[in-house]
């Protein structure tokens, strides 16, 4: 595979030639690990160079989450993804940028300039390509909505001149996140201590309708009866309906979600719960029943020796030793 046309050959492994040719030599070795992948002998040492090797998987109540460190052999993985990068950037010169820059007919400053911004638009644009698929894929986007949500709340609180309105409400949500926090550090100290967790149930509901209802009496009733309802956004003024009808929604819209969530969670947490519950209740059936079924044989076999001729008053019958002392006749 080659990425340039050449006119002109250099020694054999001299500066020279790996200075022009280092995209193909890079590009050999890649495929040597590759090839290495399909056969089991060197399948081993290929993944060497492919994945990291000091990872650590830890249980968590989702599944399992992998944690990596560090260590000699992630230079071997740093090497292989550094031929990678050359390929990329090779492949990225040849076929894109030197035909543009062709057309062009750029100065030798112009020109070089214009190949380092076009090699950084690609490294950015994929590295963007993948931060994104890290935040959809891992705990990131739980914590981005929340943090949309709180500056979305508090900027529209300081660009609509509502400070006041902003703060009481950001004072009931705050209250109802630190009891929740304070109880999961509580029940990390013990994991039997559930009452602040309970608390914060009740709370949260309660904190909700709080919200619900001094969002309405303020924005939909208190602005509504001033007088001044005009749209003048160099006084600050944004009493309109249009404008309180929007806020009213965006509020509803956020309290509604965030109970909705608060619901779907506990009634996952109780469902574990009672799985949990259910599950140890059925390991001692187990033994129950084994004594069940030796009282059973052990009145069968009595029964049958009901039906023989009763053994003399002072001598034991055959019977198996666990069930000698129900057999074992009476002192005349």
């Amino acid at each position: 595979m080659a990425f340039r046309r050449r006119t002109k050959s250099y020694p054999l492994f001299s500066q020279e030639f790996v200075i022009h040719n280092h995209a193909d030599i890079g590009f050999c070795l890649v495929l040597c690990v590759l090839i290495g992948l399909m056969f089991e002998v060197t399948a081993k040492t290929a993944f060497l160079f492919i994945l990291p090797q000091y990872n650590v998987s830890m249980p968590t109540a989702d599944g399992e989450t992998v944690h990596y460190h560090y260590g000699p052999k992630d230079l071997v993985t740093v090497l292989f993804y550094i031929f990678i990068a050359i390929i990329l950037h090779a492949v990225v010169q040849e076929y894109i940028l030197d035909k543009i820059s062709k057309r062009l007919h750029l100065s030798k400053v112009k020109h070089s300039k214009f190949n380092e911004s076009g090699q950084l638009v690609v490294f950015h644009l994929s590295s963007v390509i993948w931060c994104f698929y890290v935040v959809v894929t891992e705990e990131i986007p739980r914590q981005l909505q929340y943090i949309c949500l709180y500056l979305i709340h508090i900027a529209g609180a300081y660009l609509l001149n509502l400070s006041r309105l902003g703060l009481i409400l950001l004072l009931l949500q705050y209250s109802t996140e630190f009891l929740f926090h304070t109880a999961r550090l509580c029940h990390f100290a013990d994991e039997n201590n559930e009452k602040l967790f309970n608390a914060w149930a009740a709370v949260f509901g309660v904190t909700r309708l709080f919200i619900l209802t001094l969002a309405v009496l303020a924005i939909g009733f208190g602005l509504a009866r001033m007088e001044n309802q005009a749209f003048d956004p160099e006084k600050g003024n944004f009493n309109t309906l249009l404008c309180r009808l929007c806020v009213l929604l965006l509020v509803c819209a956020a309290q509604a979600w965030l109970m909705w969530r608060f619901i779907h969670s506990q009634l996952r947490h109780w469902r574990e719960y009672w799985s949990e519950q259910s599950a140890k209740r059925r390991v001692p059936a187990a033994p129950r029943l084994a004594a069940r079924l030796i009282k059973r044989e052990s009145g069968e076999c009595g029964s049958a020796w009901g039906r023989r001729a009763p053994p003399g008053p002072w001598t034991r019958p055959a019977a198996p030793p666990w069930a000698w002392g129900s057999l074992a006749p009476a002192r005349a």
